[in-house]
């Protein structure tokens, strides 16, 4: 009874009307200090330095208080940095995975671009002599050395080395690294331009790091750290971190630093006794689209779910505790790095625009019903009667995919710039232009409309785009950093929220959306949208219309 009780007064404070004391907007959810963490080295100074792909920044970070000191931004040229390291001069130098640049920050806060790599400039390292190196993963393979001054053309030394990661130089002057196309340590001799294995069997392993006494250690996504012999190529697990391990750093006293490309949390190990330390703690990175289901007792519960890149979580609509954590890294789990995320019956219907992927998840049974990975850079995907339906950036178009054959499809919209989000109502389909500012609809109870009238133009990039429960539709104008409301007959527009911190701007080499700003309704009316900038989910109350 007192249970019953408890649940009629949460849904009466969750229907309370537009002049109660709630704010309209409120962050539900923070996200973690760091937009995921990557790659990550020891500077001279003793501090931590971090480099955040999504983040688009290098962090510097006080060990002991796990305190932010500094971060280094576009302001000095670092932009989507991978990995980084230091020079014996105290320059530190990063890779641009998105761009290909490689940069180096001087000592006296100046900096210079020392060269210009193919998109996908990960791993760098310098060995013994003062020579640099560094790698393509991801989006090429290709292992290169550099000059650290920037003069000397960069030397193509091996093409196709089995795409290395995070790799280090050991006490025998060879390079060290993973391979994430084999799941093997390899190590290369740079000067014959040959290379071996080490040690296979892993897996997927991301990074290795010699310690003081010239062990390898290697970590994966997963959560373990290996020690690995190098003589013998047998490996044991000296850590386990339950999930999340991205790259690795010793300090001076062989404590070991692992950063997350789960979570952006960095956290410290102790390999003598096992106990880990969080030194920054992580969270939500990188949210896109936003779904919602009903949870708990009779379902009258909001479940807000994100596709956070790495992972699915979901959220308590009313307090935002975490509810879910599903990881979705690519070369590791069936789910592959979700961009957005919609509701489809009792299934989840996700795009990723880095993978050109569509896939159908069920979270009840936690398996990916469907997944389709031809698309042309897919910005969003919803559900339509068991099709797919698809914003394609690299056409320019919205295609709709049949559910039983996928290869089948059917153009709904051409010659659109950059459809971004979609919103269906009872066969009327429409879709935002995010450079040209407009909506249009697509169809009309189920018949293509052609040509596709204009419903609203002059918004600022809008992305999110949903149907209210009244009929509206809402969408988000990240140009602008606010939800807008629109009539969908007369075209009118209303200011639902602004001030909100979103619209990230994308780098180069990224879809002009970058990080997807989603919006969702909850069952109670309450609007929640993701802010990429602020790396958080709002809250919002509809004021009534």
């Amino acid at each position: 009874m007192q249970r019953l009780f408890l649940v009629i007064l949460l849904g009466l404070l969750l229907t309370l009307p537009a002049s109660a004391t709630f704010p309209q907007v409120r962050v539900l959810v923070e996200g973690a200090t760091f937009q995921g963490t990557n790659g990550i080295t020891v500077g001279p100074d003793d501090h931590l330095y971090v480099a955040s792909v999504s983040g688009r920044q290098i962090g510097v970070v006080d060990p002991r208080t796990g305190r932010v000191l500094e971060r280094f931004g576009n302001e000095v040229g670092v932009e989507t940095p991978d990995d980084l390291t230091f020079g014996s001069d105290g320059s530190l130098y990063w890779t641009s995975i998105y761009t290909g640049q490689v940069g180096r920050l001087f000592p006296d806060g100046t900096s210079q671009i020392i060269a210009n790599l193919p998109p996908g400039a990960n791993p760098i390292a310098f060995n013994s002599d003062g020579r640099l190196f560094v790698a393509l993963s991801a989006f090429g393979d290709a292992l290169y050395e550099l000059d650290p001054d920037g003069v000397d053309t960069p030397e193509l030394l091996i093409d196709q080395p089995g795409s290395l990661n995070g790799f280090e130089f050991g006490p025998d002057g060879l390079l060290y690294s993973p391979s994430l196309s084999t799941g093997s340590v390899v190590r290369i001799d740079v000067d014959a331009r040959t290379l071996e294995t080490v040690a296979t069997g892993f897996g997927l392993i991301t990074a290795v790091a010699f310690d003081s006494l010239d062990q390898l250690y290697a970590t994966a996504p997963t959560g373990e750290i290996f020690r690995v012999d190098i003589v013998t190529g047998t490996f044991e697990v000296a850590a386990d971190l339950a999930e999340g391990g991205d790259n690795l750093a010793f300090d001076d006293r062989d404590r070991l630093y692992v950063t997350s490309l789960l979570d952006g949390s960095i956290r410290r190990v102790n390999l003598d006794t096992g106990r880990i330390r969080t030194v920054v703690s992580g969270g939500m990175t990188t949210p896109g689209g936003i779904a919602v289901t009903p949870r708990g007792f009779f379902g009258l519960r909001d479940e807000v779910w994100v596709a956070d890149f790495f992972s699915l979580r979901s959220f308590t609509g009313f307090t935002g505790r975490e509810l879910e954590f599903v990881p979705t890294i690519p070369l590791l789990t069936p789910l592959v790095g979700p961009s957005t995320i919609a509701v489809d019956g009792d299934h989840f219907v996700l795009s990723s625009w880095i993978l050109n992927a569509v896939q159908v998840y069920d979270p009840a049974t936690e398996s990916v019903l469907t997944s389709v990975g031809d698309f042309a850079t897919p910005l969003n995907a919803i559900g339509w009667d068991g099709d797919l339906v698809v914003s394609e950036l690299g056409t320019g178009s919205v295609v709709r995919a049949d559910g039983d054959d996928p290869t089948q499809r059917t153009i709904l919209g051409s010659g659109l710039a950059v459809p971004t989000g979609l919103a269906l109502d009872h066969g009327d389909l429409y879709v935002a232009e995010w450079a040209a500012g407009t909506i249009r609809q697509l169809t009309q109870a189920g018949q293509i409309l052609d040509p596709a009238p204009v419903i609203v133009s002059g918004l600022a990039q809008p992305e999110g785009l949903i149907v209210l429960d009244d009929g509206d539709l809402a969408v988000v104008e990240t140009g602008a950093g606010r939800v807008t409301r629109i009539d969908p007959v007369t075209g009118a527009t209303s200011l639902i929220a602004d001030d909100l911190e979103l619209g990230a701007i994308a780098p180069v080499g990224a879809p002009p959306t970058w990080l997807f700003s989603g919006i969702a309704q909850g069952q109670y009316g309450r609007l929640f949208v993701s802010g990429d900038i602020a790396n958080v989910i709002y809250s919002i109350r509809l004021v009534h219309h």
